[in-house]
């Protein structure tokens, strides 16, 4: 029963399954990622999944896995991404909340949903905050704040990002931009440089200008 995971046929493939999976978990939740549902909508047999998978809890195992590689495996790369200071470091953070491709926030709702029903998952999800929390603490740390200034920050910056998510929150993303050079001067007390943030905008698509940003002084 050996297939590779790029196979591809009559029994699908590996990431057909957990991609139909991804989908059923953000659109209906956990309880709708089941074998005879996900079976329907790839238009297989149920028998082809076992193919790729022991069981529904491999399944479960398999998206737990690709939540964590992405979001938390992401944040830990961008928050040690090379940067000129702090504020730019934390404009590196800052492309995980505006690129999916980095850190997908409807997969991070969807698992926190999914926490509030499993103490497994829930410690899943307890255990990335804490890694996440302190890998931002470790870039506070890179750029001279003391331990519990680095902690406060990193908590600050990222449980105010985890409240947007949870909160699903919408904003336009004009409007977010203009607000960019304001988070990270009270997140980091430093003033991003234009260049700063014109490398950043230029990486979403923007120009300064456009957002008419003008970052306050403290």
């Amino acid at each position: 029963m050996e297939q590779s995971i790029g196979d591809s046929g009559w029994r699908g493939s590996y990431e057909g399954w957990l991609e139909a999976a991804y989908d059923s978990l953000l659109e209906s939740g956990v309880d709708s990622v089941k074998i005879m549902p996900l079976a329907k909508r790839l238009n297989l047999s149920r028998t082809s999944f076992y193919w790729f998978f022991r069981d529904r809890e491999e399944l479960l195992a398999a998206l737990i896995s690709r939540w964590r590689e992405k979001n938390t495996g992401n944040l830990l790369k961008q928050s040690e991404a090379y940067a000129e200071s702090l504020a730019e470091a934390m404009l590196n953070v800052f492309d995980c909340w505006l690129n999916n491709d980095l850190f997908d926030s409807q997969f991070e709702f969807a698992v926190r949903s999914w926490a509030l029903q499993s103490t497994e998952i829930l410690t899943e999800v307890q255990r990335a905050d804490q890694v996440r929390m302190e890998a931002l603490c470790r870039m506070f740390m890179r750029f001279g704040c003391d331990a519990r200034a680095a902690d406060v920050r990193a908590r600050t910056t990222y449980l105010v990002q985890i409240g947007y998510i949870s909160m699903q929150s919408k904003e336009n993303i004009a409007l977010r931009m203009r607000r960019i050079p304001e988070y990270i001067s009270i997140y980091t007390g430093q003033v991003p440089q234009q260049r700063e943030l014109d490398r950043f905008f230029a990486r979403h698509g923007y120009k300064s200008e456009e957002c008419n940003v003008e970052p306050s002084k403290f």
